[in-house]
This record gives C-alpha cells, sequence and structure tokens, in this order.
C-alpha cells in the first residue's frame, strides 16, 4: 500500500496521522471530524481554544469553505501554494469541525503529497508535529518518539522549514498574526497589485 493510500485510509478512520508538509512535521485529521480534531488536540497537550490550519487542495477547495474575497483571492494566486496560511471567514456552516465559530485558517501547502491528500479527503486540519510550545524536530524519527501513539506515519526526510506566516483577512483589514517565510512587505504588494 502506498503511502498516500495509507493516510487517505487512516483519515477516513478517524485518525491522527503524522507527515511531512512544505514547511515542518505536522500532525493532520480531516477537518470535518471533530473527534479525530479533539485527538489531535489531546496529542499535541494544546489548549482548545486555539486554531489550527486547514489544509487544502487548491484554491476552488478553500473558496467551498471561506469567503477569500479580493484581497484572498490575490494572496493566493501570488503564495499559494506555499507557506501562507490566510484567516478568512468561514461559508461553511459548520461542515468543518476546525477553525472558529466565524473564521477557518486555510493554506494550500508547497506539496504535492498533502494536496493529493486534501484532494482525495477534503480539507486536512494539520498543527506542527510538537507538544505545544515546543519546538518541531526536523526529522521524523524525532517527532514520532514524542507521538509514539500515532500508527500512520510518513517519512519526508528532513524538515527545515518554519512554521507558515499567517494572515488575517477579516472585515476588511489585513492584519499579520504571525511572522514566516512570507514577509509583511511581500504580502503588501500582492494586496497593492491584486486589489
Amino acid at each position: 500500500m502506498s503511502d498516500l493510500d495509507r493516510v487517505v485510509a487512516a483519515l477516513r478512520d478517524g485518525q491522527v496521522v503524522l507527515l511531512p508538509t512544505d514547511t515542518v512535521y505536522g500532525l493532520a485529521v480531516m477537518a470535518a471530524d471533530s473527534a479525530a480534531l479533539a485527538a489531535l488536540f489531546a496529542l499535541k497537550q494544546r489548549p482548545v481554544d486555539t486554531s489550527v490550519a486547514v489544509l487544502v487542495a487548491d484554491t476552488a477547495q478553500a473558496e467551498r469553505y471561506v469567503d477569500l474575497g479580493a484581497a484572498g483571492n490575490a494572496l493566493a494566486e501570488r503564495f499559494w501554494p506555499g507557506a501562507l496560511t490566510i484567516v478568512a471567514n468561514r461559508i461553511d456552516d459548520g461542515a468543518l469541525a476546525a477553525g472558529t465559530d466565524s473564521t477557518i485558517g486555510v493554506r494550500c501547502p508547497d506539496d504535492a503529497f498533502v494536496r493529493s491528500v486534501a484532494e482525495l479527503v477534503g480539507p486536512v486540519a494539520a498543527s506542527s508535529a510538537n507538544l505545544h510550545g515546543e519546538p518541531t524536530p526536523e526529522l521524523c524519527s524525532d517527532a514520532s518518539r514524542i507521538f509514539d501513539t500515532v500508527e500512520t506515519v510518513v517519512d519526508g526526510g528532513r524538515r527545515l522549514g518554519s512554521a507558515s506566516t499567517v494572515v488575517s483577512i477579516v472585515d476588511g483589514s489585513v492584519d499579520l498574526l504571525r511572522d514566516g517565510p512570507v514577509s509583511m512587505a511581500n504580502i503588501t504588494a500582492a494586496l497593492n497589485a491584486g486589489i
């Protein structure tokens, strides 16, 4: 069975999986599965009132769940696939368990494997493979030692990236929520060019 088949089967079975993304190793579940999302938070010892990003296959998939609007579409056009998470108002009427009551952070990763997973199972809620507040391991072997109860693991080699930039485009303002690989200057330039 291929890594893709194993991951898809595990996600559909409500399991947490450990996989490489374009930035860091992540723990992932189907974003629509509230029980699996609760298990992910418990594994990470993460407060349940903190959000996790939702990884999507492409912009079209994102637009089924959030209102990207002109600003979000300009950013997606420029930085997706890539290391930019866009927090936008949800439009899915609760179809996804991830996110807050009104917003979801979405990202199309620059990793064909993860995009294929999202294409097959729908949006995937993912968080870096570390205990809350701790550094994220670069190696799969180190991440899988921390999360030794996770059965489905994909080793993609060393991951040296940093967590994605997070920008909010809610209520007509653009706010940087977390610094990362995509600078605010580049975000501003893309918005000025695309809107």
